[in-house]
């Protein structure tokens, strides 16, 4: 095998991505956890608070995040029993529920997020210049859309409520 090969901006593009996730991830978790939060429960949050009426149907939650359905349930479950989600039925789907966050987990999410947002600024966005991190976004953004095209299922317009967010086959 030519020692060469592995001296690919495609190989150095990912294994620098890897690095940054994982570098971030640890200081991300470590944080959290000083909130009583895993970075999983964090993300379920965040996600829901981003939505229009701070909820998703569970599927979407499911198609947003890295978690399965059946993953996304106990996390849910484990969530609702510490009071930071509650569930409520669809009034139009009777097969499916929402996840909801309530004003406890409201509360637990602005206690971490003040750390949260300056580990961000000191580790990430903060290390590169307005035009580059615009450019990052982007090209994270398509690369995202590519991969994992159901990360923002369920967000639909806020004016029509989630009802109304077309949910897609994801």
């Amino acid at each position: 095998m030519n020692p060469n090969v592995f001296d690919d901006s495609r190989i150095t593009a990912v294994g620098l991505l890897f690095e940054v996730h994982a570098g971030l991830s640890a200081r991300f978790a470590a944080q959290m956890e000083e909130h009583g939060l895993s970075p999983v429960e964090f993300e379920v949050l965040t996600r829901l608070t981003r939505s229009p009426d701070n909820q998703l149907r569970m599927t979407d939650l499911a198609a947003q995040t890295s978690l399965s359905t059946s993953g996304v349930t106990r996390v849910v479950d484990r969530m609702e029993r510490d009071g930071l989600i509650v569930r409520r039925a669809c009034a139009s789907d009777r097969r499916s529920s929402f996840a909801v966050v309530t004003p406890a987990g409201l509360r637990r999410l602005d206690e971490c997020l003040p750390g949260h947002l300056q580990l961000i600024e000191d580790w990430f966005t903060g290390q590169l210049d307005p035009p580059a991190l615009n450019a990052l976004l982007d090209g994270l953004r398509q690369v995202r859309d590519a991969v994992h095209p159901c990360a923002t299922a369920g967000s639909g317009d806020p004016a029509t409520g989630p009802e109304n967010a077309k949910s897609t086959d994801c």
